[in-house]
């Protein structure tokens, strides 16, 4: 038997973990995921977002997300996590980045949500800008260069294939 993606997010909820830091970058990868998701068909009211400080948070708030569901009791299908880490002078970027990655990476192998990764480890701010998408949402080639957009639509292939061989 061969399984395969499924993109149609009709009826699932999802939950959007993003990062104020480098807001100027993450607020366009969040809205490259919410774009992804009504594309796939998730109605705008099953997605919430919840903004923490920092990459270094992502994780911990994703995994309380995923266990505790919505404010009324509703269990999530999907995660969304979005941030950007930049290099800079100090060894800040390689702890960050790395327990950031590590934490989200457990998160999908525990949580039983499709978890989707739109956090950005880079080096410099031009290439931050690059993968948070050219142009805006509905524009011809949004999705193929916004992060966000890539991660949102893995996170509902990966709630559908949870779903449906649970």
């Amino acid at each position: 038997m061969e399984f395969t993606e499924k993109t149609d997010g009709s009826g699932l909820r999802f939950a959007i973990v993003a990062s104020r830091y480098n807001e100027f970058v993450t607020s366009r990868l969040v809205r490259g995921a919410i774009t992804a998701l009504t594309e796939s068909g998730v109605a705008e009211a099953d997605v919430d977002i919840y903004w923490c400080p920092g990459a270094l948070e992502i994780p911990a708030l994703a995994e309380h997300v995923a266990r505790v569901g919505r404010p009324n009791g509703l269990r999530y299908h999907g995660i969304v996590c979005v941030g950007c880490v930049i290099r800079g002078e100090t060894d800040h970027y390689t702890f960050v980045a790395g327990e950031c990655m590590r934490g989200v990476a457990e998160l999908a192998r525990r949580a039983e949500v499709g978890v989707g990764n739109a956090v950005l480890t880079v080096e410099t701010l031009d290439q931050a800008m690059e993968r948070a998408g050219a142009g805006q949402p509905g524009e011809a080639g949004f999705g193929a260069t916004n992060k966000g957009w890539e991660a949102a639509r893995a996170a509902v292939i990966m709630a559908n294939f949870l779903k449906h061989t649970a």
